[in-house]
């Protein structure tokens, strides 16, 4: 069984599309493991039943929430707990999940998050609750308790990725940028080769930048562009790398380097010196023509329109408005 607190930070969940159309396959999957469900003894016996089967049946679980289909949802939870008990973590994650996902008002929530704090005084180290116990807390508007427990979750899982970057999101969405940037510096150490996180954290650098004195932010961009270079290094056809190395070479194309304005210029390590000019423009050109190749190719790919649209346009508004450094 998957973790049932994995939709934290999930940048590869499927396209609405795909979610229905398996949501669509229920009945199908739990007519299939109904006749072992009824015989639990039975079913840990069968040489037909695999632990793949209880896996299918939580990802139904999740597709069917997606898509509006409470009934079925339970109907998969109920076969889960037949088989696990409604003791097992994972099983009352998903309990907790459903119960959440029906919740029609604040009070409700208010009722889960309660649940939560009875079930964590009997297991404090009850995982998947203390990661629902958070998305109740973000659920109910309340950052810094939200932030607070996750910061006491890394304490006791300092090597969960996605919880990094979900405290890196509630950071930065109280206007903590420096908090937010350690923190997904700190998913990298976990997942480095996680090519979304080092989008996300040129982008959160990008941002600070922005909002930095002259002599701090040119500093940060080129940061930000180091970043964005490594994402489409680990993912040629990544959108937002190419956006993000389009936007910040621009920027930093504008800004001119250093040597260029020396009264703005902060000492640099040699180290950390900065690229040429040239470079810089040959990198804005090729972020360029990355994004052009991918606007092309996109819409000949019907599984990605409908949750690609969004992206392409504004690619192609960047694009558009992109003056010619070539």
């Amino acid at each position: 069984m998957a973790d049932p607190a994995s939709e934290m930070h999930n940048t590869h969940s499927p396209s609405l599309i795909a979610t229905l159309h398996f949501a669509q396959q229920a009945p199908v999957i739990l007519n299939r493991q109904a006749h072992l469900g009824k015989k639990p003894l039975l079913s840990l016996i069968s040489k037909k039943e695999t632990f793949d089967d209880y896996g299918a049946i939580e990802q139904l679980f999740f597709s069917c929430l997606q898509s509006g289909d409470d009934k079925s949802a339970l109907l998969c939870l109920d076969q889960l707990t037949l088989r696990f008990g409604s003791s097992n973590e994972r099983v009352m994650g998903l309990l907790g999940l459903y119960e959440e996902a029906v919740a029609e008002n604040k009070p409700s929530l208010d009722a889960c998050l309660q649940k939560y704090d009875h079930l964590l005084s009997e297991n404090p180290v009850n995982l998947p609750i203390l990661k629902r116990r958070i998305a109740v807390l973000r659920s109910l508007d309340r950052p810094a308790l939200a932030i607070a427990s996750l910061i006491d979750f890394l304490k006791a899982v300092p090597t969960d990725a996605e919880a990094w970057c979900e405290l890196a999101e509630l950071y930065q969405s109280q206007g903590l940028s420096a908090q937010a940037i350690f923190s997904l510096e700190e998913a990298l150490l976990i997942a480095p080769n996680a090519w979304n996180i080092h989008a996300r954290l040129g982008e959160l650098l990008y941002i600070d930048a922005s909002s930095s004195p002259p002599e701090i932010s040119t500093r940060g961009l080129y940061r930000s562009m180091q970043y964005f270079c490594r994402s489409i290094e680990l993912c040629q056809d990544y959108l937002r790398g190419f956006y993000g190395l389009t936007l910040v070479t621009s920027d930093l194309i504008g800004k001119g380097s250093p040597k260029d304005n020396p009264a703005d210029a902060q000492p640099i390590p040699v180290e950390d010196s900065p690229p040429s000019k040239d470079t810089v423009e040959r990198l804005n050109a090729f972020a360029k023509r990355g994004l052009e190749a991918i606007i092309s190719k996109r819409p000949m790919d019907h599984s990605l329109w409908e949750h690609a649209q969004g992206e392409l346009i504004a690619a192609k508004e960047l694009i558009s408005r992109m003056p010619d450094y070539s």
